[in-house]
């Protein structure tokens, strides 16, 4: 179902993402590649834009096939799955940003770990919140406060429990909530840019 889609993309946002540049390094291929006329900002994105491309087209065969299923069950498609996969794609798109930024300056086994960290603690943020508004001691409710700020809200965009209901969400939290995942992507790849900009090799 959605789970199995979202489960996919992830898994390819993280493990894919996180050699897109890393492993150009250990092999030592990135100097080839930097010979060539791009720019390495180009490079970076050449290399982001691929691995979304698949992403996209991964989703799109899986959720095609995920809906075949539920009309041949006789189920009725809602709208509200339309909304929860194209989430799933934001969210994915999101991941493998921090995927690729960290691979810029860490091994893949580090970058992995650390997409891996921000994933679990991104679905968990609204916990922290909760942590923080109902624990008495400052120093548990400040080291919780700053994770809830500095981390993504991986939440915001999963409206999978919803979407199986048939529950359609607002137009407008569509909106913020996709706007949301793209400027927090956009900015990790401005961050990954400058930093593989400033490497040497």
């Amino acid at each position: 179902g959605l789970a199995a889609i979202n489960l996919v993309a992830v898994i390819i946002a993280i493990f894919v993402g996180i050699g897109l540049v890393s492993k150009e390094i250990e092999r030592r291929t990135i100097y080839t590649l930097l010979a060539r006329p791009i720019t390495r900002a180009q490079f970076v994105l050449g290399k982001y834009l691929g691995l979304a491309l698949v992403i996209l087209v991964n989703i799109g065969i899986m959720f095609a096939m995920f809906l075949a299923t539920v009309k041949l069950s006789g189920h009725p498609i809602h709208a509200s799955l339309f909304q929860a996969v194209e989430l799933m794609l934001v969210e994915a798109l999101l991941v493998m940003a921090f995927a690729l930024l960290f691979s810029t300056f860490s091994s893949s086994i580090l970058s992995a770990t650390l997409t891996l960290g921000i994933y679990v603690i991104g679905h968990l943020t609204s916990d922290l919140k909760t942590i923080a508004e109902k624990n008495t001691s400052g120093v548990i409710k400040s080291l919780t406060t700053t994770l809830y700020y500095a981390f993504p809200n991986l939440e915001t965009l999963n409206i999978k429990g919803q979407s199986a209901a048939g529950i359609s969400v607002d137009l407008g939290f569509q909106l913020i909530a996709t706007t949301y995942g793209l400027l927090y992507t956009g900015l990790l790849l401005v961050g990954a840019c400058l930093i593989f900009q400033r490497r040497d090799f």
